[in-house]
């Protein structure tokens, strides 16, 4: 805030002070030739650039105030300041530019100036405004763009902020690092977004048990530790599921916790399906872990490491030859 008032205090003292050199100083200075259309151009322009900076100004301070949804408030304020440059460019042009016609060439001249010398950058402007109007993300949501995973904390003309997740960390868990991404990225590569429109996701823990030991009871215990853990998660989810049916086509699937079991060469393997809050991935993982682990050694069930037992069987002198010929 106290930024904007610097900026504000600024604009007024420039503008002040070119009225007084476009309209005061040429009656003064009587016989010194003064560019005075081009005084006054500026004057009118940096006029312009005043009320709309304070217009917005006070629409900004006005939403901060009504709107407490904290997304909500940043998603206005970044509108707002879009909305703001756009209404000083064309103030602007319009200043410098008198013939209508003339207005359309210097905007299609300096367009394509633009668009050649700064492609990067204009496309990566257009892909903010691409974010803003298709939803792609959204401050707050969680995504992954390229081999880039993070927490979106800004959006802004060209660039999007992430507090990264992974990297060095096992889990979603974040680094601590900021991650800065292009938003021309979202043109040409395709986002993943773990929170739009739900909460929720699914995860596997993969077990390997030897032949031997009782994996119909380890699939039992699977089952009642996932469902008695993952109630509330997978209630949650069935809700939304339903709320994003209407907006895209689901097929029917069953959300609750699933046991899967695959035959190898090296044991009997099971894949626990759950559901669990896309946030909560690590610490559910972890949970259950431990309450499998605990279950498992009271049922006196083993977890192969996935190594191989190799026996030698040793032949004793004689065991093996062939007998001798009569």
């Amino acid at each position: 805030m106290r930024r904007n008032y610097i900026i504000f205090t600024s604009l007024i003292v420039l503008t002040v002070v070119t009225f007084a050199i476009a309209y005061i100083l040429p009656g003064l200075l009587e016989g010194i030739p003064l560019p005075e259309r081009t005084l006054q151009q500026l004057f009118f322009t940096l006029l312009a650039i005043t009320v709309i900076y304070t217009i917005f100004m006070a629409l900004e301070r006005a939403f901060r105030k009504q709107i407490t949804d904290e997304r909500t408030k940043y998603t206005a304020t970044k509108v707002l300041s879009v909305l703001e440059i756009l209404f000083m460019l064309i103030a602007v042009a319009s200043i410098w530019v008198k013939d209508p016609s003339g207005l359309v060439v210097f905007f299609g001249i300096v367009g394509a100036g633009i668009a050649i010398a700064l492609q990067d950058v204009v496309k990566n402007f257009a892909g903010s405004v691409i974010i803003m109007l298709t939803g792609v993300y959204s401050v707050g949501d969680r995504v992954q763009i390229e081999n880039m995973t993070g927490d979106v904390i800004d959006i802004g003309m060209t660039v999007t902020t992430l507090l990264e997740l992974r990297g060095w960390v096992e889990g979603d868990q974040a680094t601590g690092r900021l991650t800065i991404v292009p938003n021309g990225k979202v043109i040409s590569n395709p986002v993943y977004n773990y929170t739009k429109d739900h909460s929720f996701l699914w995860d596997e823990i993969e077990l390997l048990l030897p032949y031997t030991t009782d994996w119909k009871r380890a699939i039992e215990i699977l089952d009642a530790i996932a469902r008695q853990e993952t109630m509330d998660a997978t209630s949650i989810a069935e809700q939304e599921i339903t709320f994003i049916g209407e907006i895209y086509y689901l097929p029917e699937s069953d959300i609750g916790p699933a046991v899967y079991v695959t035959i190898t060469d090296k044991g009997v393997n099971l894949s626990l399906r759950y559901v669990t809050y896309v946030r909560e991935r690590r610490i559910m993982r972890a949970r259950l872990n431990k309450m499998i682990l605990d279950a498992f050694s009271k049922e006196n069930i083993e977890i192969s490491s996935g190594t191989q037992t190799i026996a030698i069987i040793e032949k004793k002198e004689g065991e093996g030859s062939r007998p001798p010929h009569p």
